[in-house]
């Protein structure tokens, strides 16, 4: 059976796409979008109007370094599955209030190269965005590196950058910011701006102001500023945390967001700075200081260290998130989460851990803002099968199941169960668990079937974990004997 997901994921995703042009009716490119960014439930609705003759077109047209994508039998597998119930009238809405602000759903742009200028921005809110942190301005001349991007796989799943803040001239940033609000009033535009004094802080904040902004985000964050005293040498630093925000409090009356790092062991103590010298929000996490070494991303021989982001970040970043979420301090302030974000149920997890809108970055740099359609239409969705018909509804609703080690349940358990009719026994379970579990697992070599042995078997689930085909699944909890 075809693993659709799979296939999927080796879609090329290419502009004006061959197999769409190839088809009379329908669209190929935009079904094997939905399939990849998890709306599989309702990629039915852009493979329905093809033929079979469109689709065995569209597949030849494929373009593929390697092979063509199998989108008959992609075609065919989505049509067999249940689909979504939301009806075209049935449309819940996605707006939200972000610390006083109106946002018509919460998807935004982060603060990095993904917004830059007039035109780019532009483009976003009209593909749907609701808004956008605008790359950080500051009073320093900006000088950045080449190349200034490293990989780590391809579709890869963590992107390390060298990139620093705004390179324009702070004047034309601000003014960039007037025309945006100008022409997209109903839009959301953050002005993220980086101080190197309390003088610098106070003076960008009231440009921000002047040129119409909804809010300002104070970037303490940057993990490769090359001058001291600014980025993440300032969110390291609750103290400067605190002052640095407090004078901008003072001196502007939109709200304020403090935008933490995560090069820290303990984030609430800057968050409570911020919110102590009264920061409307607090948005996490930047990207993490990291290392690669690919000598490609050398630049005239030398590397440094530099920020991580994309997916392989998005479970630490989830962490700071709920540690603030579950600060009883800072209960009434809102979170803006950030951190390998790609699909609507990414975003899911940070609103049901407690913040209000998203940013997303890394995603929108490999896939473009077009990704903004399945991210809105599948929290649609789901919202939809659920019967919720507010965004603020999911806000922190998981939050009462994260407990301390302490706390959690340790007199049951939950065993394993192999599914016979899916398993093809590569044997993956047992070697996995004779070398990295606890040897509950015998594989017989002539029948090529693996077995469960229930008195070793403590209920780790790495065999669940490693299995390829997805034929080792959950029994019923039960107590310990």
């Amino acid at each position: 059976m075809l693993k659709i997901k799979e296939e999927a994921a080796r879609c090329l995703y290419c502009e004006h796409a061959p197999c769409t042009k190839a088809c009379s009716a329908g669209d190929p490119a935009r079904a094997i979008r939905a399939i990849r960014f998890e709306n599989e439930r309702l990629a039915a609705q852009w493979f329905a109007p093809c033929t079979r003759a469109d689709l065995e077109a569209a597949e030849q047209a494929c373009i593929h370094y390697d092979q063509p994508l199998r989108i008959r039998e992609l075609a065919d597998a989505v049509a067999t599955l249940p689909q979504s119930e939301m009806k075209a009238g049935d449309v819940p809405s996605l707006a939200i209030d972000f610390c006083g602000i109106r946002c018509e759903n919460p998807f935004f742009l982060a603060s990095s190269s993904i917004c830059t200028n007039y035109e780019m921005v532009a483009r976003a809110f009209d593909a749907g965005w609701a808004g956008v942190f605008y790359k950080t301005i500051c009073m320093q001349e900006i000088r950045e590196v080449s190349p200034r991007f490293d990989v780590v796989d391809k579709p890869f799943i963590g992107l390390r950058n060298m990139e620093q803040l705004s390179e324009n001239p702070y004047e034309v940033d601000f003014d960039i910011l007037r025309r945006l609000k100008k022409n997209y009033p109903s839009k959301v535009v953050v002005a993220s701006i980086m101080g190197q004094t309390e003088e610098q802080w106070i003076e960008l904040a009231h440009m921000a102001e002047d040129a119409g902004v909804d809010a300002i985000e104070l970037n303490f964050s940057c993990p490769q500023m090359r001058l001291t005293g600014m980025g993440s040498d300032v969110g390291q630093n609750p103290e400067l945390v605190t002052f640095y925000t407090a004078y901008v409090k003072r001196a502007v009356k939109i709200p304020v967001i403090a935008k933490m790092t995560p090069n820290i062991t303990h984030i609430n103590e800057p968050a409570m700075g911020a919110y102590f010298a009264g920061a409307d929000a607090i948005s996490a996490i930047n990207t993490i200081k990291s290392v690669t070494m690919n000598y490609q991303s050398e630049v005239s021989e030398k590397q440094t260290i530099s920020g991580y982001s994309g997916r392989a970040v998005k479970p630490i970043a989830l962490r700071f998130i709920l540690q603030m979420a579950q600060n009883p301090v800072m209960k009434k302030i809102h979170l803006s989460g950030i951190g390998g974000i790609e699909t609507w149920r990414d975003a899911l997890e940070f609103i049901q851990l407690g913040c209000h809108n998203v940013q997303i970055c890394t995603a929108v740099m490999q896939y473009g803002y077009r990704i903004i359609d399945d991210l809105r239409l599948g929290l649609q969705a789901y919202m939809s099968e659920r019967g919720i018909s507010r965004v603020e509804d999911l806000v922190g609703e998981r939050l009462p199941q994260f407990v301390s080690p302490t706390d959690l349940d340790r007199e049951t358990i939950v065993y394993p169960r192999i599914d016979r009719t899916v398993c093809i026994g590569c044997g993956r379970c047992y070697r996995s668990c004779e070398d990295g579990g606890h040897q509950a697992i015998v594989f017989d070599t002539e029948t090529r079937q693996p077995r469960i042995v229930g008195t070793k078997c403590v209920g780790c689930h790495l065999c669940r974990l490693v299995c390829p085909t997805g034929a080792i699944g959950l029994t019923k909890r039960i107590a310990k004997k």
